[in-house]
């Protein structure tokens, strides 16, 4: 059994500590804010991001960098991905050299349009991120909260790191898969909440369920196509951390990037929704991030940017779907060749 430090008590951070204490490590899980420390360690309930689970009694809590990092033996890092870079330079001090760091927020970073792997390359020294990996996959926080059957994948150059990975977080419940292909796993999980948004945009219009599947299947082929022209492996796409994560998103009741496209559908703006919601919804950036950095490989992503233009220039979410549906005719399928 290992000491693990999770950093970030949103809903996925506080349901794979829990997950990782319930198997028998020593886990303590880090949170920004004081009052929700508190709160969990007198009540063990996080009411914020994972209401009516209750949590383990062996599962620790600090609002402490260094108390969450020192001297662990895997560091596991969910904190949004617009403030990951803050997160990860506080705690750097404190990370011992032999640690696995695991990387499991999903987004590419505004200003820079770095994945996390990019921004981890950049802040640690190489030995240590030797040692990182990226978690993904198709996995709903509150349904693995309550152990529901979930496959999921750990993605590393190195396959030693990954199958580490693969053993920490390994369950009955929790079946994790490794893959060589970090890039591709991460851009996965980054862009498939961006094609959410487009799917939920079209149910809160009442299109029906035949727009739901070419978006799905045309957002995949998004997604291979800036993943291949980033260094990504096609078969990644194919897998649980691209067409898996992208099928529960754009479809699933528990996804809050298809509930923010849905109501964009049925005519709420966006500032007026986000007001609404306190969990992070992390294709609403990333789709002005993604959007930026197809633009500058000149990667076409068409389904992205009608996104984009929707969420950031106020587009008739009515006239994105018109334009996505008039634009030339082409053959399918030559964006994987």
């Amino acid at each position: 059994m290992l000491t693990i430090g999770v950093i970030g008590a949103g809903s996925w951070g506080t349901t794979l500590a829990n997950l990782l204490a319930r198997k028998g490590h020593e886990v303590t899980l880090w949170a920004y804010e004081e009052d929700l420390v508190r709160e969990m360690t007198v009540t063990r309930v996080n009411s914020a991001f994972l209401p009516g689970i209750t949590l383990t009694e062996s599962l620790n809590y600090t609002n402490s960098l260094q108390v969450a990092a020192a001297g662990k033996e895997l560091v596991l890092f969910v904190s949004p991905t617009q403030v990951v870079r803050g997160v990860i330079k506080g705690a750097l001090p404190f990370l011992s050299q032999g640690a696995l760091l695991v990387n499991a927020a999903k987004g590419i970073e505004l200003d820079t349009l770095m994945t996390i792997s990019q921004v981890f390359s950049e802040l640690l020294p190489p030995e240590l991120f030797s040692r990182f990996s990226v978690l993904s996959g198709p996995s709903f926080a509150k349904e693995v909260a309550l152990d529901m059957p979930t496959a999921v994948v750990a993605a590393s150059p190195d396959q030693a790191v990954a199958c580490s990975v693969q053993e920490a977080f390994s369950t009955p419940c929790f079946r994790v898969y490794t893959n060589n292909d970090m890039i591709g796993v991460e851009l996965g999980g980054s862009i498939k909440n961006v094609i959410a948004i487009a799917a939920g945009i079209s149910d809160g219009l009442g299109l029906g369920y035949n727009p739901r599947a070419a978006l799905i299947t045309r957002g995949l082929a998004e997604m291979a196509r800036l993943g291949l022209s980033m260094g990504g492996q096609a078969a990644t796409f194919a897998g649980l951390a691209g067409m898996g994560d992208l099928v529960l998103t754009c479809t699933g009741d528990l996804s809050r990037n298809r509930t923010v496209g849905m109501k964009l559908g049925e005519g709420m703006k966006l500032a007026e929704i986000l007001a609404g919601m306190r969990m992070v919804a992390e294709g609403v950036k990333t789709a002005e991030s993604t959007y930026l950095l197809a633009q500058r490989l000149g990667v076409e992503m068409p389904i992205t940017e009608q996104v984009y233009r929707v969420l950031y220039e106020d587009k008739s979410p009515r006239q994105a779907v018109l334009d996505l549906m008039t634009r030339n005719l082409k053959e399918e399928g030559v964006e994987f060749g």
